[in-house]
């Protein structure tokens, strides 16, 4: 029996007609009328399914400081609505962040990465081959750094900290501006670990004025609040503020991009400020500490600034690679100088052509510095980095430049509203007459009175410092400001660990 078949012919609309076997056949009008409607259907279940593939949940996010990074419009920050105040203080388990800070930041595809619990002793005496020729010390290394801790670092812990803050110049009343300081800065710490030059952020809510105007650099604030932890004898394994320096040091390490045998911490807007401010804080956290576990994260920092450096000009500037300028030149070196001061490697051949670049910029032999080109007139801010500069490259105090370049900055005196100024100034002054005599009074007296003066009193800027003007302080807003103020405050005792008269003397290997 043959099977139903469509028949061709006509009949009524609508009209269901039989062919010459029996089968039965629809009319030209069903086809139209069943055809726009499956189109239509599938039309529209075609659109659903493509609005379902285009709707996707973004994932959660923890900190809205990650859109910040994502889009960091101008517009967008000023909008930026603050977030909840009820974020808890970060609680970190202090020891075991610190032991596995080099497995958080690990990619997906192989890196060649020292994982700080393979090492026998501090990274000095891991062989960096593609760095170049290795300086740092090598005997007997752990008993050295522990000498390191008894002698040069003691400055910062309590008992030598108050002695040596009497007899440097400081006061009750720097010292309690100091404390007021650190708890500001606490307060503004974010739930992850890190600050933001947009101090509104957390639990602030809004309440202090004057956040950074910079697009975010996260790993440049962090290491900004950082060190005025560390100046005060504050780290992940002592002190009353331990917890926090935990998960800001925790912070720096998960940020930074490890390739080979380096660590980047170089931001798109912070740039090699970032890096270089975020490496002290390392090379820092591991001279005062011995945490193994901060060892090869701080020498792989210093890495990075010896493959950053200009290989034509010796200086840094914003780009990795790019003829340098005074002021990212001495963040570079600050770093390298504490890497030294920790005993890790820090290649001759670096501070060799850094010196060629202060050779650069420099007027009148060496007396004033420039910015990237020797100045028809002296400028305070980079003539006070350059001479800090050349003090740790070796020159002695008898240099006849250095005298020069000493006698016109005491001459210039302190700026009321210049902290960048100021606080490459007051260590060098501190650093050429050793916290004593005449002229380091006068200068001390002035700026540590202005700075206790400017400190803010009340509500929830309490213990802070913004002055309008001045290099950086509209960009790195109150919490800049405050870092800065802080660290000024610490002279007396901060920077005899690494920077200090003996520590200037133990010059960089040329």
């Amino acid at each position: 029996m043959a099977g139903p078949r469509w028949a061709a012919g006509g009949g009524r609309p609508g009209q269901i007609v039989r062919g010459a076997a029996g089968a039965r056949r629809p009319p030209l009008s069903w086809w139209i009328r069943e055809g726009l409607s499956f189109l239509v259907s599938l039309g529209l279940h075609l659109g659903l399914l493509l609005a379902l593939g285009l709707w996707v949940t973004p994932p959660e996010l923890l900190n809205p400081l990650t859109q910040l990074l994502i889009v960091p419009t101008a517009r967008e920050q000023e909008r930026l609505e603050a977030m909840p105040a009820d974020i808890p203080e970060p609680q970190l388990d202090t020891d075991e962040a610190t032991r596995q800070l080099l497995v958080a930041n690990q990619a997906s595809e192989p890196r060649d990465l020292l994982l700080a619990d393979d090492l026998e002793t501090a990274a000095p005496q891991v062989q960096w081959s593609d760095i170049g020729e290795l300086t740092a010390p090598r005997s007997e290394l752990l008993a050295t750094v522990g000498g390191l801790q008894g002698n040069a670092l003691e400055g910062r812990g309590a008992g030598a900290r108050a002695a040596l803050a009497r007899s440097g110049g400081g006061t009750p009343g720097s010292e309690q501006a100091v404390a007021r300081a650190l708890q500001w800065l606490k307060d503004h710490q974010n739930s992850n670990g890190s600050w933001c030059l947009d101090h509104r952020l957390g639990r602030c809510q809004g309440r202090c004025p004057d956040p950074g105007l910079a697009a975010p650099s996260l790993n440049a604030a962090t290491a900004l609040a950082l060190l005025p932890f560390l100046g005060a004898g504050q780290t992940h394994m002592e002190g009353e503020y331990q917890k926090t320096v935990g998960a800001g040091i925790y912070f720096l390490v998960r940020s930074m991009q490890v390739v080979g045998q380096q660590g980047s911490l170089y931001e798109p807007h912070g740039t090699m400020y970032s890096h270089g401010l975020a490496s002290i804080a390392l090379c820092e956290a591991y001279a005062m500490t011995e945490d193994r576990a901060l060892a090869a994260p701080a020498q792989m920092a210093l890495n990075f600034i010896v493959s950053a450096q200009d290989p034509v000009g010796g200086g840094w500037r914003y780009e990795p690679r790019t003829p340098g300028d005074t002021s990212v030149l001495g963040w570079q070196l600050m770093a390298l100088k504490s890497g030294h001061m920790a005993y890790l490697d820090v290649p001759s051949r670096t501070i060799q052509k850094s010196a060629r670049f202060l050779d650069s910029v420099q007027e009148k032999g060496g007396a004033f510095y420039g910015y990237l080109e020797p100045g028809r007139k002296p400028r305070f801010g980079t003539t006070a980095v350059g001479l800090l500069c050349r003090m740790y490259l070796g020159w002695k105090q008898d240099h006849e430049a250095l005298q020069r370049g000493v006698e016109w900055i005491t001459k210039h005196g302190p700026a009321t509203n210049d902290f960048y100024g100021n606080y490459y100034a007051m260590q060098l002054m501190f650093q050429y007459t050793g916290g004593e005599g005449p002229v380091w009074e006068k200068w001390n007296t002035a700026l540590r009175e202005e700075l206790v003066r400017t400190q803010a009193q009340d509500s929830h800027t309490a213990g802070s410092w913004y002055v309008p003007g001045g290099q950086g302080n509209e960009a790195g807003g109150r919490l800049y400001c405050t870092a800065m103020a802080t660290m000024m405050l610490e002279v007396y005792y901060r920077h005899l660990p690494i920077y200090g008269k003996q520590a200037t003397e133990d010059e960089f290997p040329l």
